[in-house]
């Protein structure tokens, strides 16, 4: 007869530190869903520049109106937290750079809106960029723990999407410099800075992001 397969036991004194600290919140899925939220935003930005006519970006400043609250609400549950699957200030800083990516975003569209810029090609470049960046955000947040070597690609990937924002930038602004307009070339400039606000945003989450992999190795 076929000896009986038993669940394996945790060891004693790991199930004596959940007893004591047990886990209140799932901090993993909370950063899922606010990274999924932010490559909604990241979306919803592209489709607003490349809509004919641009109206009221509403989609993306609900959005990030959302993310606001989901970072709020993580930010209260890490207070009284007793354990978090990895470190807390990793946690929170991952949160509130991902919040900075949609912020720049949103003011991207409203001060296109607001001053008359139209979108060219390097707008919507480092619009792109960030979109593919933030999905490779959501991508390594999703892995962690669970698949670190596609979590590291899905990290390498979002750096190539940054490194594609500061290359369109530079470029951009140099030809920007060379334009006869001055009074177009510094509005146009605000929303190339709010673009690389996001992208460089982006470049501190995956930062974070790599040292959290790192330690939960």
């Amino acid at each position: 007869m076929a000896k009986e397969e038993r669940p394996e036991k945790r060891p004693a004194r790991s199930r004596l530190f959940a007893e004591i600290f047990p886990r209140d919140y799932d901090f993993e899925d909370m950063l899922t869903q606010q990274a999924d939220r932010t490559v909604a935003g990241a979306a919803a930005l592209v489709a607003w520049l490349e809509a004919d006519p641009r109206g009221d970006p509403a989609e993306l400043v609900q959005i990030e109106a959302d993310v606001d609250a989901m970072r709020t609400d993580l930010e209260e549950k890490l207070i009284s937290s007793f354990s978090t699957p990895f470190d807390r200030q990793d946690i929170y800083s991952i949160s509130r750079q991902m919040d900075y990516i949609l912020n720049a975003a949103k003011e991207t569209a409203i001060e296109m809106r607001a001053f008359g810029v139209a979108p060219d090609p390097p707008i919507l470049d480092m619009a792109r960029a960030l979109h593919t960046g933030a999905s490779s955000v959501a991508k390594a947040i999703r892995l962690l723990n669970s698949d670190n070597g596609h979590a590291e690609a899905a990290i390498r990937q979002g750096r190539d999407a940054y490194h594609a924002i500061e290359n369109t930038y530079i470029a951009a602004m140099t030809d920007l410099f060379r334009t006869s307009d001055a009074m177009a070339a510094l509005k146009t400039r605000e929303i190339y800075h709010h673009l690389r606000d996001g992208g460089r945003a982006l470049r501190t989450t995956l930062d974070i992001l790599h040292n959290a992999l790192i330690d939960i190795a």
